[in-house]
């Protein structure tokens, strides 16, 4: 049986690909379940749905801005009012700057804050009450190997992945009664197009990061999609305020 079957997905930030919200709603929707797709980029979430639509025919999408209460008001409506329910959030949507610390403005950094961590913030408020009416979910945010260690030129990003990293452990442990399990996954260099943007910022320490991978290699999408899909399922169902890193062994160092 598909890994999710019958179970109604939410997934921010699935237009770009590469990137692991895309790669995300593709695997969710091979493993059975009905997937809702949001991003704010109108213009690749098309592609994106026209791309899931080969998969399943249970998609939809939408844009939504994540930093948005009253877009993840409409959101989770309008979830409810196709599928009467929601089982899975995936808090994916994110943005990093890369700047020194002198070099970085308030609004870079109240950028950051905002799509990275308010957006988690606002989309786990408006799915719990209605995960607690049908019995449970679960709720998978993506962190980064950055929230766990510090590196040079990505203070509000690594500043942002860090509260979500500490505000996932909260939601687990007061959800936890309502059988709301909550995780949080931290990937290292991944080829996506966020990647592609520390390369052409500054390609000095790309290449030194990616250098330190006791693997060898940046890993895909797809081995961060693995992970994200083992936490929402059944498998998982005992595992919540938990972290999974994904980075090749760069954080064991």
């Amino acid at each position: 049986m598909a890994r999710l079957a019958g179970k109604v997905a939410l997934i921010t930030g699935a237009a770009s690909n590469p990137g692991i919200g895309y790669a995300t709603a593709h695997s969710f929707a091979r493993e059975g379940a009905k997937v809702v797709a949001t991003d704010i980029d109108r213009a690749n979430l098309e592609h994106c749905q026209t791309s899931l639509m080969t998969v399943s025919d249970q998609i939809l999408t939408w844009r939504q801005d994540v930093t948005s209460r009253q877009d993840w008001i409409e959101t989770v409506e309008r979830i409810l009012n196709q599928w009467g329910r929601i089982d899975i959030l995936v808090n994916n949507a994110g943005v990093v700057i890369l700047k020194s610390i002198d070099e970085l403005t308030e609004e870079d950094f109240e950028r950051q804050m905002r799509i990275n961590m308010t957006s988690v913030f606002l989309g786990t408020k408006q799915v719990i009450s209605t995960m607690r009416e049908h019995g449970g979910g679960a709720i998978v945010n993506l962190s980064s190997v950055a929230g766990l260690v510090g590196a040079p030129g990505v203070s509000a990003y690594s500043s942002s992945k860090a509260a979500v990293h500490l505000f996932t452990k909260n939601v687990a442990i007061e959800c936890a009664k309502h059988n709301i399990r909550c995780n949080s996954v931290h990937p290292g260099s991944i080829h996506t197009n966020i990647q592609k943007t520390v390369f052409k910022d500054i390609p000095e320490q790309f290449e030194l990061i990616n250098s330190q991978i006791p693997l060898g290699h940046m890993g895909t999408p797809e081995d961060v999609a693995a992970s994200i899909l083992f936490l929402a399922s059944d498998e998982a169902k005992y595992i919540t305020g938990a972290e999974l890193v994904v980075d090749g062994g760069l954080a064991a160092q």
